[in-house]
């Protein structure tokens, strides 16, 4: 059984037990959050009606904070003597996939 989720402005698709990496999420390490489903496969089955998806749930547990990958921004003016060097390092949030069910 997998879904797809919206999760941080993006769709994934996921499966119980599987590790991904959204947007920066508030709350502590360890504790869960839920995702909305887009749509359900589960075998032969597939749920993309807005009415039953609602009764889907798919949890996950926050396992910390990690960053992705620098980028490096570079500012340069010819011949005035103008440069500026900056980064970035866009912060994510790690989840795990708990469970996806259907509710009630």
């Amino acid at each position: 059984m997998y879904a797809i989720v919206r999760a941080g402005g993006r769709q994934e698709k996921v499966a119980t037990g599987d590790v991904l990496t959204v947007d920066k999420l508030a709350g502590e390490v360890g504790s869960t959050v839920t995702f909305p489903a887009l749509l359900v496969v589960d075998g032969d089955d597939v749920v993309s009606a807005s009415a039953d998806l609602a009764r889907y749930e798919v949890t996950a547990e926050i396992l910390g904070a990690v960053k992705g990958p620098k980028i490096n921004i570079m500012h340069y003016r010819n011949k005035t003597g103008y440069k500026r060097r900056m980064g970035h390092r866009q912060p994510y949030t790690e989840v795990k996939i708990t469970g996806i069910k259907a509710g009630k």
